[in-house]
């Protein structure tokens, strides 16, 4: 009888967990995503100075030949900037924190199978977003240099500092993204939505894709800079394309030995 129970007893996974619980549960782990945000923006706020001062640095290198400074528009402009970086540092410095709990909230819903996909996405993905927004940040100076050379040495160049910030969040965060896509591609491969023939068919639209993006965010006169935003990023591509091949090649022969 204890053996008939025990073979019909729920796995954890059918397991329902009651709606209280389950409240209690989102409730708690998002007040530790909350601390360690708050947290975060503390430390980020004490640090605002000092990252304000690497951020304007090209400005600080331009004004050496010419008429430049970041503009304050309003009373509030400069609090508002600080506010700004310690919530985007905030954001950062927490990242550890509310990305696990939000992945030990959403676990317990997924099968075995989603497990490893999700945990596999996000070990393949923080650290290529890290490398990207990385590479955003190192090209960010010379992108403002080229950018601003298109005036006149005789003009005076006033950023304002707001949108200064924008357009170098808008950098990191496109180069960031930038170089996740090839993760992506192999999510779906292995969801079963595109296959590795569909991924190879568009190799040449791709690269081309690639190249204009790099050029889009590196529009310096030399082309070091785009070759090495482009490179890393094409060989992203061609390693999602390798792992989708193998994975449906496999699937191919294991599909041929039930025959």
């Amino acid at each position: 009888m204890s053996t008939a129970t025990a073979a019909h007893a729920p796995s954890p996974a059918e397991q329902k967990m009651p709606l209280a619980a389950h409240l209690k549960e989102a409730r708690t782990r998002a007040m530790r995503a909350a601390v360690a945000l708050l947290v975060g923006t503390i430390i980020g706020y004490v640090l605002s100075e000092s990252v304000l001062d690497v951020l304007r640095a090209p400005i600080t290198e331009l004004a050496e030949s010419r008429s430049a400074s970041l503009n304050y528009d309003s009373v509030t402009s400069a609090f508002d900037l600080r506010l700004r970086i310690a919530l985007y540092s905030g954001v950062i410095l927490s990242s550890p924190v509310w990305l696990t709990e939000l992945f030990g909230f959403l676990t317990p819903g997924l099968t075995a199978k989603e497990r490893r996909y999700g945990l596999g996405f996000l070990a393949a993905a923080l650290p290529l977003f890290a490398s990207g927004c990385a590479t955003g940040f190192l090209i960010f100076p010379r992108m403002v240099e080229v950018l601003t050379s298109f005036a006149s040495a005789e003009d005076s160049t006033i950023l304002q500092a707001a949108y200064y910030f924008d357009f170098i969040m808008k950098t990191v965060l496109a180069s960031g993204v930038a170089f996740v896509l090839p993760v992506f591609l192999v999510v779906l491969n292995l969801m079963g939505i595109l296959s590795a023939s569909a991924i190879a068919k568009s190799w040449r639209l791709s690269v081309v894709a690639i190249v204009v993006f790099a050029a889009l965010v590196t529009p310096a006169a030399d082309v070091l800079s785009m070759v090495f935003v482009a490179a890393p990023m094409v060989l992203l591509f061609l390693t999602a394309l390798a792992i989708t091949w193998i994975h449906d090649r496999k699937g191919t022969d294991h599909a041929r030995s039930q025959l």
